[in-house]
């Protein structure tokens, strides 16, 4: 049985045959050599057995790797050890604590073959003592064996040292005598000899008497028993060592109630006095757990906690929370660092820098028409219309900076507001211009007088009526979802947790997202189906076919910019730290540093389409060509329908003339009947 000394766990027990086979020995030390940081071996057997074991050891070329720890029947023994000392270098033995009974010595020396009155075995001890034959004819010529003469004596003629357990057989002897004369007392008060109770013995009493014995034995020391039965246990503790040409069992120690043990006396093979290790299986690292080899719970396994496990207990992992990491040895787990879209990053400067040129653009156009406000082309581009769609675009710019400001309540709601907002009212300004230039040239077809609800005040209606729509739904959204900053741990949640990166972001689903920017999407696409319907009208007298190409160009940027699913939440480098937040677990499709930045993009270029092909053609003209931006002569109502409806068939150069031209010429002749702020408008 082989024993890792660090708390005493058995590795491995083997049982020794009864009888054992030849090469029986050889396997039992093939099993104990399975693990070779398992050293020390705790042997109970007998002499025999010990002495095969040792030299089963010796042919396996095991000298000076196993610690044997022998029991009483080992001892300080020569007998198991001979010729094969040096497999026995280092073997720690006990022995019972005794001493010589010189009494016992006197007595027994002085037995002979006439004194000997009670020992039937005593003929046959004194013929294997002096090599004899008590018998003439047992003793064969030519044997070397002798007739005893009875003259022979112990001590004298043969070699005698006292067996080591007599003073234990004579304690028992007594033992037994105080037992029964207790039992005596007590069952036969007054009598002498047995009494009725005690002529047959209840082993069962007799026990109990025995334990409860308490005298003084022959060596001097107090003969007394535990509640099991068992006598305080004395013992000496040798060790077997080897010095030059010493050979012997050294006393290292005893036991007496408690281990009294001289390591300064302790030698190892190798003549050394530094102390072997004896474990079956290393101790584990930081961060490992034991995963313990079945049917030996003294061996194991070091398995180490990976990805985002740590180190529980000595056996367990565990994966940390998902808003922790572990720490570097895995022995437990730190917050994930907390990081969102930084204002000096890359994926932020691009989408501001356009949406500050956009800013600055916007605002000059706004000064520039607002100088000019009462200029034929500024009237023709109809004011009112050009003023919503003009905060239409600026807004759309200034959703840029929301998108890259650090998420929080406040933050979230304005982006619920306004990323929508700037494309509706840009939208349903383009849309309620198509649709009035639609109804007016359609009503022209068949009759001269004016189609209803084109005035200014009648579009503005119409348009902030488009508006309040996004912005019903955004109110409905707040109040089934209010608003909140979320950490997302699953966006940036790597195979390497030193790499996981909590996301900060607004909480808008992709469902939410959808809907916020699908009703934008549908102005669009309705004020293209009113753009393509208007195709046919001549430019000169409206700005359908510059309506109709900015809704084409910005057809094709939504459809390459926007990414997929749209999610307008930022993030990437730099750590943030915002401990009131709520925490969800969610997962999204792309990095949240793209989409903003591709979002951003796109909505950014949207305006710009509008901007550039609505607005910088006529401020164009109205800063370097005044000449142009003046008002014509007055025709009759008659020659001015006449000019819008038959201009495109029969003059293809009609689009040569200034931009507002005929504009102006028809809302100057339309005065009187009323058709002259909403041609301003055409």
């Amino acid at each position: 049985m082989r024993l890792n000394m660090g708390g005493l766990c058995i590795s491995q027990s083997v049982k020794i045959p009864r009888e054992p086979k030849p090469g029986e020995f050889d396997k039992v030390i093939r099993r104990l050599s399975e693990n070779p940081n398992a050293r020390v071996v705790i042997i109970f057997a007998n002499e025999d057995d010990i002495r095969r074991l040792l030299q089963a050891a010796k042919i396996a070329n095991q000298t000076g790797h196993f610690i044997w720890v022998g029991s009483d029947s080992w001892g300080s023994k020569i007998s198991p050890i001979l010729n094969q000392e040096e497999m026995a270098e280092g073997a720690v033995t006990i022995l019972p604590k005794r001493q010589s009974i010189k009494g016992f010595d006197r007595y027994f020396n002085s037995r002979t073959l006439e004194n000997n009155r009670r020992n039937i075995w005593f003929a046959e001890f004194w013929e294997n003592n002096f090599q004899c034959k008590l018998s003439r004819h047992a003793v064969k010529k030519g044997s070397g064996i002798k007739k005893c003469t009875n003259h022979e004596r112990i001590g004298k003629d043969s070699s005698y040292e006292q067996e080591g357990k007599v003073q234990f057989v004579i304690d028992a002897v007594y033992s037994m005598a105080h037992a029964l004369h207790s039992m005596h007392k007590d069952l036969c008060p007054g009598k002498v000899g047995l009494c009725p109770k005690m002529d047959t013995i209840n082993g069962t009493l007799l026990l109990k008497y025995i334990r409860h014995v308490n005298f003084t034995g022959i060596a001097g020391t107090p003969v007394v028993f535990n509640m099991n039965g068992d006598a305080p246990g004395r013992y000496e503790i040798y060790q077997y060592q080897i010095t030059n040409n010493t050979r012997e069992y050294k006393i290292i120690g005893h036991w007496t109630d408690q281990l009294h043990l001289d390591t300064n006396e302790m030698q190892w093979p190798g003549a050394t006095q530094e102390v072997p290790s004896s474990i079956c299986s290393q101790p584990c690292r930081p961060g490992q757990r034991k995963k313990i080899v079945k049917g030996i719970p003294c061996c194991w396994h070091c398995e180490n906690c990976d990805g985002y496990q740590y180190q529980a207990d000595t056996y367990t992992c565990k994966m940390c929370r998902f808003d922790l990491r572990p720490n570097g040895n895995h022995t437990g787990c730190d917050s994930i660092p907390i990081v969102k879209l930084e204002w000096s990053s890359p994926w932020a400067v691009i989408p501001l820098l356009i949406a500050v040129l956009g800013i600055m653009a916007t605002l000059f156009v706004v000064a520039t028409f607002v100088r000019y406000n009462d200029t034929p082309i500024v009237k023709a581009s109809g004011r009112e219309l050009s003023y919503v769609l003009l905060t239409g675009i600026f807004l759309c710019y200034a959703t840029t900076f929301l998108m890259i400001s650090a998420p929080d309540v406040f933050i979230c709601s304005l982006r619920r507001i306004f990323l929508g907002l700037g494309m509706s009212i840009s939208y349903a300004a383009l849309l309620t211009k198509t649709n009035r230039i639609y109804r007016i040239f359609e009503q022209g077809k068949m009759s001269v007088s004016a189609p209803r609800f084109i005035s200014p005040a009648s579009q503005l209606v119409i348009t902030f009526s488009l508006i309040s729509v996004q912005l019903l739904g955004v109110c409905i959204w707040f109040g089934v979802d209010p608003s909140q900053a979320i950490i997302d741990y699953e966006d940036q949640r790597t195979a390497n947790p030193k790499m996981a990166r909590g996301v900060l972001k607004c909480d808008i689903s992709d469902l939410s997202l959808i809907c916020l920017l699908g009703y934008s999407m549908l102005l669009m696409v309705t004020c293209t189906v009113y753009a393509i319907k208007t195709r046919g009208v001549p430019e000169t007298f409206n700005e359908a076919k510059p309506i109709g190409f900015t809704m084409y160009t910005t057809c094709i940027v939504c459809a390459q910019g926007s990414p997929r699913p749209l999610r307008p939440h930022v993030i990437f480098s730099g750590d943030y730290n915002l401990p009131n937040l709520s925490l969800r677990k969610t997962r999204a499709p792309l990095p949240m540093y793209i989409q903003t930045t591709t979002l951003t993009i796109s909505v950014s270029l949207s305006a710009s389409v509008s901007l550039g092909m609505l607005y910088m053609p006529k401020v164009y003209v109205v800063l370097f060509h005044p000449e142009q931006n003046v008002p014509k002569r007055k025709r009759s109502l008659k020659a001015v329908v006449t000019a819008a409806t038959m201009s495109n068939k029969f003059n293809p150069k009609g689009a040569l003339r200034p931009n507002g031209e005929a504009k102006s010429e028809l809302c100057e002749s339309l005065e009187t009947q009323g058709w002259c702020q909403k041609q301003e408008r055409v």
